[in-house]
C-alpha cells in the first residue's frame, strides 16, 4: 500500500518544551511569556517525584530522559530544562541522545551572576544535588576566573513553595538558617539556583537586606534562562512573535494542586492541567 503523506507542522510553529521536577518550572513558563509571548509552550511538571535534589545522578537521568521523551513525541522546537538539579547532571547527555537545542538554567545564571558581581564572590542556593555536583562551580569559572563561589543547600525551599507556603515564620526562618553563612563571607550576588526560588525573592531580598551590610544582587535562574531561549531562538530565526501563543500543562500527580498554585502562586494563568502517566 502506498505511504499516506502527514502534513508536518513547519519549525517556526513547533512549541517550546519545558521540563521541571513540579511547579518550579512555571517560573521559566511565567518569563518566557513576556519574553516571547507568541510562543507555544508543552509544560510537564513531574509532581509525582518532586523533588529531584535528593535523587542519585542515575536516577535524575532516568527521570530527565522519560521527561524530554514526552516533550520530544509531540513535536518541539526547543526544550528548556528548567529543573537546576537535571540542567547539573543530565544537561549534556540530552543535547546528546535528543535532536533539538537543549537549554539549561545554570550556564545563563553563571553568566548573569558574574555580570553583577562588582567582588567575585557569588553565592549560590540550590538543591542537595544542584549544589554536590558542583555545576556551579565549573559554570562560573567558566564566565570568569576571579569568582569565589559559594554553595549553600536550601532543602525546605521548594517544599514550601509547592505548597504555597510564601510567607510568615517557617520561611523566613529557612530563609534565614541558608542566608546567614553566606553573607557572613560576604557575597554580593546571590543566584537563586532552583526555578522554585523566585517565587520567594521579595523574602529573600528583605532577608538579605538585614543580614548584609552591603547591597546583594539576586539571580534569577528562571529570567537567566528566558533570555538564553530568546537568543538561541533568534540565532535559528526561529521566534515566532506575530501572535499570542498558548500553553498547555502536564503533570505526573495532583493536577488540582498544580492549577492552584500556579495560578495563585506562580502567576501563570493555568485553567487546567493534564494527568499523565511516564
Amino acid at each position: 500500500m502506498p505511504r499516506t503523506s502527514r502534513k508536518t507542522t513547519p519549525r517556526l510553529d513547533l512549541p517550546i518544551g519545558v521540563f521541571d521536577s513540579g511547579i518550579g518550572g512555571l517560573t521559566v513558563v511565567r518569563a518566557l511569556r513576556d519574553a516571547l509571548p507568541g510562543e507555544e509552550i508543552l509544560y510537564l511538571g513531574d509532581t509525582a517525584r518532586v523533588p529531584y535534589g535528593g535523587r542519585g545522578p542515575d536516577t535524575v537521568v532516568r527521570y530527565a530522559r522519560q521527561c524530554t521523551r514526552f516533550l520530544a513525541a509531540r513535536g518541539l522546537k526547543l526544550l528548556v530544562v528548567a529543573c537546576n538539579t537535571v540542567s547539573a547532571v543530565a544537561l549534556d547527555i540530552l543535547r546528546v541522545e535528543f535532536d533539538l537545542p537543549v537549554v539549561g538554567v545554570i550556564e545563563p545564571s553563571a553568566r548573569a551572576a558574574v555580570e553583577v558581581s562588582r567582588t567575585g564572590r557569588i553565592g549560590v542556593i540550590g538543591t542537595e544535588g544542584t549544589i554536590r555536583s558542583g555545576a556551579y562551580e565549573r559554570a562560573l569559572g567558566t564566565a570568569s576566573t576571579r569568582c569565589e563561589v559559594l554553595g549553600q543547600p536550601a532543602p525546605l525551599l521548594v517544599p514550601l513553595v509547592e505548597e504555597g507556603w510564601l510567607e510568615g515564620e517557617v520561611p523566613r526562618l529557612a530563609v534565614e538558617r541558608y542566608l546567614t553563612p553566606l553573607c557572613e563571607r560576604g557575597i554580593d550576588a546571590l543566584v537563586l539556583g532552583c526555578t522554585h526560588y523566585p517565587v520567594l525573592r521579595p523574602l529573600i531580598e528583605e532577608v538579605l537586606g538585614s543580614l548584609s551590610s552591603h547591597p546583594v544582587a539576586t539571580i534569577s535562574s528562571a529570567d537567566a534562562a528566558a533570555r538564553e531561549v530568546v537568543a538561541v531562538l533568534r540565532a535559528r530565526e526561529l521566534a515566532r512573535e506575530s501572535r499570542r501563543g498558548a500553553a498547555r500543562f502536564f503533570v505526573t500527580d495532583r493536577p488540582e494542586q498544580f492549577v492552584r498554585v500556579g495560578t495563585r502562586v506562580f502567576g501563570v494563568e493555568v485553567e487546567s492541567a493534564e494527568l499523565v502517566d511516564l
